[in-house]
Order: structure tokens, then sequence, then C-alpha cells
């Protein structure tokens, strides 16, 4: 803040100061001419009269700058203002009754009783008539240079959200009206503004008045409800903003700078998910807790979410150093990778995994190592076996051999009924977890979502950039359906789950509804404003047209948590995939020989 506006605030306090103290004298002088017969108060009782206001106003002064009120305590003419200026009048009342009516004085009983509050209601008044007087400079201004918007939700949110852009002489956004469905707010004020309508009325306002954006402002509603009334107002050529879900509104006040353009991670997944953290911090506080594949997008969230519970030591694992970089960077501020906890190694190298976890000894790992994009899996089975069986299959030895208490393997919805190469690896890991889950004295377990919305080539990556590039958007199918959740939400559910699950579990999380990825496709190019093309490719080979979360073979049971389910898979001997490439595990020939058992 400037010494300019510094020196502004300042005055105004001072000015509103003055006015209190002043207003106990115009209070005695309304009081005393409306009640009292002058010519018959004798010379003591004008003498009490006169000194009464004197001392409220010396007591007034030093109570309102001992609780900081003339100091900006709290905003002018705000409800916390009021309640404390009410405070103040009644002990000032009280030590001047004390004073002058408790001592026997000639000072008229109504002068104590009265004055005070009359006083008070010529504070209260200034400030009203202050506050009023700014709210129409301020929307004078707004109607010059502001964009004039329809908020939508009458409720706190929007109210809260109507006070800041009335009493904010910078907000871009100028109140043309609410829109509620409630008929009990209908012509309701509010912020200078009225409830002008309901819903079936906010495209006939919105034109009378020429407004070309909506504020959503019921940050309770879920998702389903807020991607019906986004297509509304995309077909009625309507900006539409959003607050935060409640969730996110941080001590249950709105900011503006909460306020954002709806976009489609708005649109998609479920509604924002809750998490025990006494359960999360009783197995990650305090303890040396290892990340595989951290500078994944999936690996990176799990890592900063990890780091805010406090362990003893977070290890970061990944053969990828600018992914290291980035994680480094985004948890420490700091990118220099010279940090012991910061290891660069592939879990391909079954020595070197076994250095590191030899010198880090990990208590939790969460093992999020893995190649996942189908099509090029498709093309070399081999690379996919070799990270995402073998690779595992070297996180877990690592794992027995170091008494890990806590093994969480982040799997795919893929692995139920695969039918693709990364299907089938990432469902022989669950069942490699499974066996060793029956081999250890701790929880190993695994746990199975969809597609996450943001990460590093998923379907809304590749769209943005075919549009920026003006198409053709490529969309395999035109109904095809895929699960979605944003990253934080996936991770934040997997560290619940490691929190909950029992050993050899495979934990699905809810992913919602399924998402058509046309409908995807077509409300990102709305939103570009450009005409670009959409092509139909084809499903490649192991694509499904709709995924699922469980097998046909498979029973879901409930856990704790109401957006997590569990599954069992078949254990898996590490035997039937040790030394065997891709080929010879999946079309097993009579006469192989059996790989040696691993002695550690």
């Amino acid at each position: 803040m400037s010494s300019t506006m510094v020196g502004e605030a300042r005055l105004v306090r001072g000015m509103f100061a003055l006015g209190d103290l002043f207003a106990w004298f115009v209070a005695t002088v309304i009081l005393v001419a409306t009640r009292y017969n002058l010519a018959s108060l004798t010379p003591e009782q004008w003498s009490q009269i006169l000194l009464y206001p004197v001392v409220a106003a010396l007591l007034q002064a030093i109570l309102g700058l001992a609780t900081k009120v003339y100091r900006g305590r709290a905003p002018v003419g705000s409800f916390e203002e009021v309640t404390w200026l009410s405070g103040i009048v009644v002990i000032v009342a009280i030590i001047c009754a004390v004073v002058f009516i408790g001592s026997s004085s000639a000072l008229p009983r109504g002068v104590g009783v009265i004055v005070p509050l009359l006083a008070l209601t010529l504070m209260g008044a200034s400030r009203f008539v202050s506050r009023a007087v700014l709210a129409f400079r301020q929307a004078r201004e707004h109607a010059d240079n502001a964009e004039r918007v329809l908020i939508y939700g009458a409720g706190n949110g929007g109210q809260q959200l109507g006070r800041l852009l009335m009493f904010d002489r910078h907000a871009p956004y100028e109140i043309i009206g609410f829109i509620d469905d409630d008929p009990n707010k209908r012509n309701l004020h509010m912020a200078g503004s009225k409830v002008l309508g309901s819903r079936e009325d906010l495209l006939r306002i919105a034109k009378e008045n020429r407004v070309r954006s909506v504020i959503l402002a019921i940050p309770s509603e879920g998702k389903s409800f807020l991607r019906k009334f986004s297509e509304e107002m995309d077909e009625a050529g309507l900006k539409l903003l959003v607050l935060p879900s409640v969730q996110d509104i941080v001590g249950g006040r709105v900011a503006l700078n909460q306020l954002h353009e709806v976009d489609v991670t708005d649109l998609l997944g479920r509604a924002q998910v809750t998490t025990n953290l006494g359960q999360i911090a009783g197995y990650l506080s305090g303890k040396v807790v290892m990340v595989t594949g951290a500078g994944g997008s999936i690996g990176a969230e799990i890592a900063r979410q990890v780091h805010r519970y406090g362990p003893k030591e977070l290890v970061l694992l990944d053969r990828d150093e600018s992914g290291l970089h980035g994680v480094q960077l985004s948890i420490y501020g700091t990118g220099m990778l010279d940090t012991p906890d910061m290891v660069l190694c592939d879990i391909r190298d079954a020595a070197a995994l076994e250095e590191s976890f030899a010198r880090h000894r990990p208590d939790v790992v969460f093992h999020a190592a893995a190649l996942k994009h189908l099509p090029m899996l498709e093309q070399y089975p081999e690379e996919g076996w070799k990270t995402n069986v073998l690779g595992t299959l070297n996180v877990l030895n690592c794992a027995r051999r170091h008494k890990v208490a806590r093994f969480v393997n982040i799997s795919t919805d893929k692995a139920a009924d695969p039918t693709s190469v990364l299907g089938l690896t990432k469902r022989t890991a669950e069942q490699l977890t499974s066996w060793f889950a029956a081999q250890v004295n701790g929880v190993y377990l695994s746990v199975r979502f969809g597609n996450v919305l943001g990460s590093r080539g998923s379907v809304l990556h590749t769209f943005y950039q075919q549009i920026e590039k003006g198409g053709p958007v490529t969309v395999v199918h035109p109904d095809v359906t895929r699960y979605f959740m944003t990253i934080p939400e996936a991770c934040e559910l997997t560290i619940q789950a490691g929190a909950i699950g029992q050993p050899a579990d495979v934990l699905v999380l809810d992913m919602g509804e399924p998402v058509r990825i046309l409908d995807v496709a077509k409300r990102l190019i709305s939103r570009s404003g450009k005409k670009i093309e959409i092509q139909f490719t084809g499903l490649r080979v192991g694509e499904k047209l709709d995924e699922v979360l469980f097998s046909d073979s498979e029973v879901a049971g409930a856990t704790s948590h109401e957006l997590v389910s569990r599954v069992a898979v078949p254990p898996l001997d590490p035997a039937e995939v040790r030394g065997k490439t891709w080929t010879e595990f999946v079309h097993p020939t009579p006469d192989a020989d059996d790989a040696p058992e691993d002695d550690s």
C-alpha cells in the first residue's frame, strides 16, 4: 500500500473518531433541548450537563485508541466495527453513570440513560451515510469502465461478492442485479442491487441490460449443474465466471481473486473429495517416504501433498532429471538437485534401486513410476513389460528386503478386464503387489483410477495444442467415454487409500460419471472462438470404447471412505514373470525353463 493511501486511510479514521467524540455533545444538546425546560434547570445541573459529554468523549477516545477501533481494527461501517463501538459506548455509559449519577450528582438521570443511545445512533448513522455516499460514487465510476455482470445466487456467497464489488473502487465488474430461483428473494435489495428474477429470466435480463458476463455465486452446486449451466451460457454467448467450491474458499470468505472463467477442469470429474487428515498424518508424519516416478504428473503431486504432512524425509526417485528438477522447485523453491533425497534412478536397474533403499530405508513407498501411453506400448510392449512389471517387481523386492511398512502401487482402470499392453502390465503389477502383501509384515496394496485432467499427454493437453494450431481436433470415436479426475483429488484419494487399505487390497477410486470425449472437444473448440474441424480416427489397438473400473469377475466391497471401494485380485508368484519377456509371458511355451527364484 502506498504512503498516500495509508495517509488517506488514517485521515478517514481520524475524521470518524472526531465525529464520534462530537456525537456525545450533539446527543446531549438534542436531549436537553427536547426533554427539559431550559429555564428550570439549576446552575449545578447545567454544569453537570456540560461536563457529561466532555468526560464521555474523553473516555470514548481512550477506549477507542486502546481497542484499536480508531487505528483500523475493522473496516469502517462493518458489523465488526459497529459491535466494538457499541461495547465502548456501553462501558462509557456505565463509568459515567457511576461517576455522575452514583455520586448523588445533580445530573438529570435521563442524560445518563438516553444520551449514550443517541450518541451511538449518531455514530452508526455517520457510517451508514458514508458508506451510502461511497457506494453511489463507486457505482457511477463502475458505470463508465467496468464490465456489466449479473450474479446468479443471492445467498451468502453472492452477498459477500456483491459487497466486495460495491466497495472496491478498482473492481472490474459492475453489478446490474442478482438472479435467484428462491421466490422469497424476489425484489430483495442488497449490495446496492436487487434480485431481478429467476434462472428462466436470466437471458432476457442479460439482453435488456447489455450484460455479457454472468457470475455463478453458488459454490455448493455440483459439477453436473455447472456443466448444464455452462452449456446454456455458451449457447447464449455469455461468459461464465465461477467462485471456487466451498472447501476452497478460505475461512468461508469470498475474495475477488478467486473468481475465474469456467474451464473444462471445473466441468469434469466429481464433486470435491474430503479426506481424514488424522488418518493420513498418522502414517506419514515423521516417516521416511519414498515416491517413485516423482517427476511425473501423479508422482509430483503425491510428493507435494505428502510434504504437507511433515515426513522425516521425502525421497523423490525418478530416471528423468528434468522431472526431478521441476518437482523439487515446486516443493522447496529451489532446483539445485544437490541433496541426497533427489534420487536419479531407473526402477529397471535393480542394483541402483537396492542402493537407494539401503541408503534411505523408507517406511512408506508410493510407487508411481510407469510407462502409461497406450498406443506407444502397443508398438513397444517389451518396454512396458520391463518398466511396469519387472521394474515394479524390483521395487517390491527392495521394499520387502528393507521392511517397508506401507507400499502403495499406483494402478489404472485399464487393469480391469485388460485389453491392452498397458492394462495387462498394470494388472500384473497389481497381482505381484497382492502376492507380496502375503509375504511381509506390512500393508501392500494397489490404487486404481482413470484419466487425470492435466497430466502430461492427457486428452486436454492434446486438444489444447490442436486448437492452438488451428486443428483439426482428433477424437477416436464419437461415442467414446472416459472417467476423469483432477490430479490433486486423485492424489488426495490415493494418499487416503494408503491409510485405510488392507494388505492385498486393490482400492478403486470413485470417478463419478463417465464423460463423452466428443463433448469435451466441442466445449474447448467453442471456448476458443475458432472454427475447427473434428476428425474421428477410430479406436486404436487395445483401446476400449468405454472404460470400466471393475472386471466382470470382481465384486466391489466397501471401505471406511465413501469414495473408495475395494476388490481382490489373485496373487501372482514372481517366479511367473522373473526372467521372462513380454512375449514369453503372454505366449508361454510348454518347454520353457522356469527362471531361478529370487533368493532375497
